[in-house]
Parts: structure tokens; C-alpha cells; sequence
């Protein structure tokens, strides 16, 4: 999955520069079915743009820093390209927060409120006893649910994603997702 990714910024004067135009480099393939690219991430809000340093030059697992924001695209494959174990088992290690019964191996919540535009494909989102499909130019929000995203199509899914750290939502129960 190849993205082009410009950063703007300023030089030691305070003029506006691009500091970086070139293919992103952060790319992980955590599953056979998702691969990954980091765009920018951010440790606090509101967020410093001092600085030239490459903010997606750094390991992070699902969730934002707990103040903070990430920006990634992700590319979901048709399911049945992985194992279910191996897609659970990346989900629980990537600091997301997993259910012992779930609908789904996917099946997640983040303590972050999450922009989400499919960019191509389709998708299903799953939550606790709903799902939705979506597709290429329809937008989620989602506000620290539990859910999954699940491809049933023949072709990839590609979704931008701009997660922002958030308090638990009230009454939600990590262990159980209610």
C-alpha cells in the first residue's frame, strides 16, 4: 500500500516549508488481512507544531496516546485471508481493549473518539448487536464502542482514520463492553 504523505511545518524563521513529501514509510501488515500505514501521531491535545522530527516514525499499537491523536489509513482484505486466533491476538496486543465472548475476533473498544472515511471498497461495521455496511465516501463516528470491521467482499478496504484520546464512555464495562 503505497501513500503519498506531505507534512507542512516552518523552518528556524517561522516560514512555512514542507518538511516531508515522499511515500510514507510506517507500514505494518500486523494480520495477512490488515496493513497499516502511520501518518502522524500526537502525544497531547492541543498538539505542539514546533518542531521538524517525523511523528510517525515510532511504534504505537491501536489506541492514540491517552491525550494524544494518530492518523493511519488501514487496508482490510476479505476475511478468510487469516486465521481468527491470529486476528484476535493482534487486536488484544495492539493495546485494545478485548471481550472474552465477542461477535466477531475483531471485536475491540479504544478509549478514543474515532473519525472514520472509507476512501475505497466496502466494509461492515459491527458493533454490539448491530452492523452497518459501508461504503467508499460514507463516514463513522465512533465514540468508544465496542466494534469490528468485518470484510465480506471479494475486493480490499481502504479507511482513513484519525483516533483522539477520550474518557471511557460512562457505564461501559471494559471486560464486558456494556
Amino acid at each position: 500500500m503505497s501513500i503519498r504523505r506531505v507534512v507542512a511545518g516552518h523552518d528556524e524563521d517561522g516560514k512555512a516549508v514542507i518538511l516531508y513529501d515522499g511515500e510514507a514509510a510506517n507500514i505494518r501488515t500486523p494480520t495477512k488481512e490488515i496493513t497499516s500505514t502511520l501518518l502522524w501521531v500526537t502525544d497531547d491535545t492541543p498538539a505542539s507544531n514546533d518542531g521538524t522530527e517525523d511523528a510517525a516514525d515510532r511504534q504505537i499499537g491501536i489506541p492514540p496516546p491517552e491525550t494524544g491523536s494518530i492518523f493511519r489509513i488501514v487496508e482490510f482484505a476479505p476475511e478468510g485471508s487469516r486465521g481468527d486466533a491470529e486476528g484476535a491476538a493482534y487486536i488484544g496486543g495492539a493495546g485494545a481493549i478485548q471481550q472474552e465472548v465477542r461477535r466477531h475476533p475483531g471485536m475491540h473498544i479504544t478509549n478514543s473518539i474515532d473519525y472514520a472515511v472509507i476512501m475505497s471498497g466496502e466494509i461492515h461495521m459491527m458493533v454490539d448487536e448491530d452492523e452497518v455496511l459501508l461504503k467508499a465516501g460514507d463516514v463513522v463516528v465512533q465514540r468508544g464502542n465496542n466494534h469490528a470491521w468485518s470484510n465480506r467482499g471479494t475486493e480490499p478496504c481502504r479507511i482513513a482514520f484519525v483516533l483522539i484520546g477520550a474518557h471511557p464512555a460512562a457505564g461501559v464495562d471494559a471486560a464486558s463492553g456494556h
